[in-house]
């Protein structure tokens, strides 16, 4: 370094400042130079931008001895920069290995994550790597030697910190606290891991689909708070709603109430079951993460609506709605005298929504049907540090019907296929272990959340009553006992579909042969715990 320069810097509070995002940096330099005598160090853009409102700031080439490398890719890559950053308070009187000291660093980094985002609206640039040019390596790089260095070190990785630091320098008449730079650490090493995480995220899906390769042997979670809720499932609870590796949600909240944490998880439940069906208009009623109404129809939203409530309309008070199509304005006359918390659409009609929103509480939301299933992972915290992860149930009917077997004498009528279909896509969203009985495109009867095959299927015939002569059984799991064989014949149940594979299979398929009940068995099990 120019010995003239390191005299000049000798004694003085330095503040490094490198960012890509400028907004509000300009009272924070001011204030830094005007009222507590800072020196800054900076680069390039923000070089610039400082001296374009007049504010003093010393070019980081004049501290390196070389200019910007590689069209401003290496900038602050230096040893006297970060040693500068890093020296501890014993190493700070060696001016022969620490020229300067710096106690404040100022970054942001590149946008890869907008830059992500603007592609996926926009399109692919040509460059096929061109979010390469968006993942930042000198910025992580001094935020985490700021932070690893904060017993005497500020580290700023955003701007909305800018404020908050001003006012601790002037509550500290020019300096912060141990604690309030610790605090400033914390932030600085979330916010590179969660960089890091994204840029793992989106290469990693670019490269490996998961849907073909292993679970790894690590993995990130680019979490972002979207926002807060009033409580968890619980109101002494807090709970927030987060993206993964988003900032925003993929639905629009239309009218009501906010959104509540149980509702966000009872209105996915219902997405997840309405979206299964793509021809015929469908809807699903939830209540407590359970199914208890499912229709399709050949008419229309309002029949669909009518054959689901039609399941249970006790259960249905107080529950989540959820179409595959529009809601109409015909659906909407008959719902509005119902108590509903949500209803999730991919559209309302201009009537539709103007009788609904009439009832200040309910909540209508708007979501785009999803052109594909998912391939991602699920994931289910049992401990504090212990988490079960496994790939989403997404396997496609379709890729499962060639495994279908008619393990009965008594074949299946056509009729009976169609409804056995239509309940295997109910079945698989029900909470283990789990019961749907179903006619004519509808459920008639839903068992889910029992410790006993038996008990979930009684709980379904209580429903169904005499609507169960002829009606299709489908069971999430195998059938352990002809317990279950013998209250079918009872309730006159005409057809089975089970995933088989029980030892108990013949005795259980010899009973189904004695009361001329179809069979048949998918070879896929489909527990939802």
């Amino acid at each position: 370094m120019n010995p003239e320069l390191q005299a000049a810097l000798s004694g003085k509070k330095i503040a490094f400042i490198s960012v890509f995002d400028k907004q509000k940096l300009e009272p924070l330099a001011r204030t830094l130079v005007e009222q507590y005598g800072y020196v800054l160090l900076s680069t390039g853009g923000t070089k610039k931008y400082l001296d374009e409102r007049n504010i003093p700031a010393i070019e980081s080439s004049e501290i390196t001895g070389f200019d910007e490398l590689l069209g401003g890719r290496v900038k602050s890559l230096h040893p006297e920069i970060f040693a500068g950053i890093l020296a501890e308070e014993k190493d700070r009187h060696n001016k022969a290995a620490v020229p300067f000291e710096v106690d404040t660093v100022v970054v942001n980094l590149y946008p890869f994550e907008s830059e992500r985002d603007r592609l996926g609206k926009e399109g692919e640039e040509n460059d096929p790597l061109h979010l390469l040019h968006f993942v930042d390596i000198g910025g992580p790089s001094l935020l985490r030697a700021a932070a690893k260095n904060f017993p005497i070190v500020n580290v700023l990785s955003h701007a909305s910190q800018y404020e908050t630091f001003l006012a601790e320098m002037e509550k500290g008449k020019g300096s912060t606290t141990f604690g309030y730079r610790k605090q400033l650490a914390v932030e600085a090493f979330a916010q590179t891991a969660y960089y890091d995480s994204l840029i793992h995220q989106y290469f990693a899906a670019q490269l490996t689909p998961v849907k073909e390769s292993p679970l790894p042997d690590t993995m990130t979670l680019p979490l972002t708070k979207i926002t807060n809720l009033r409580y968890g499932e619980n109101p002494h609870q807090k709970a927030a709603l987060y993206g993964l590796g988003k900032r925003e949600v993929d639905f629009e909240y239309l009218h009501g109430k906010e959104l509540s944490f149980n509702n966000i998880l009872d209105m996915q439940a219902a997405w997840n079951i309405v979206t299964e069906f793509t021809q015929n208009p469908a809807c699903v009623i939830v209540k407590h993460n359970n199914p208890c109404g499912v229709a399709i129809s050949t008419r229309s939203v309002e029949d669909a609506f009518k054959r689901a409530l039609d399941t249970d309309p006790l259960s249905a008070f107080g529950g989540v709605v959820a179409f595959n199509q529009p809601v109409s304005e015909a659906v909407a006359k008959v719902m509005k005298d119902i108590f509903l918390e949500v209803i999730i659409a991919p559209d309302f009609e201009e009537g539709a929504f103007e009788i609904l929103s009439t009832k200040k509480n309910l909540r209508l939301v708007k979501r785009d049907i999803p052109e594909a299933p998912g391939n991602g992972l699920e994931f289910k915290q049992v401990a504090d540090e212990l988490f079960l992860v496994q790939g989403v149930d997404e396997k496609l009917l379709s890729q499962q019907e060639s495994r279908f077997k008619v393990a009965t004498d008594q074949k299946p009528t056509d009729t009976q296929l169609e409804d056995m279909v239509f309940a295997w896509k109910v079945v698989k969203h029900v909470k283990s272990n789990a019961i749907v009985l179903a006619k004519d495109g509808k459920t008639i009867g839903i068992g889910g959340g029992q410790t006993s095959r038996i008990g979930a299927l009684e709980n379904a015939l209580k429903l169904a009553c005499e609507q169960a002569k002829g009606a299709v059984l489908a069971s999430d799991g195998f059938l352990p006992h002809e317990d279950n064989i013998y209250a079918a014949a009872q309730a006159r149940v005409g057809a089975i579909i089970q995933p088989g594979g029980s030892l108990k299979d013949p005795d259980v398929i010899k009973l189904a042969n004695q009361y001329h009940i179809a069979m048949v068995t998918t070879g896929v099990r489909e527990f939802k715990h």
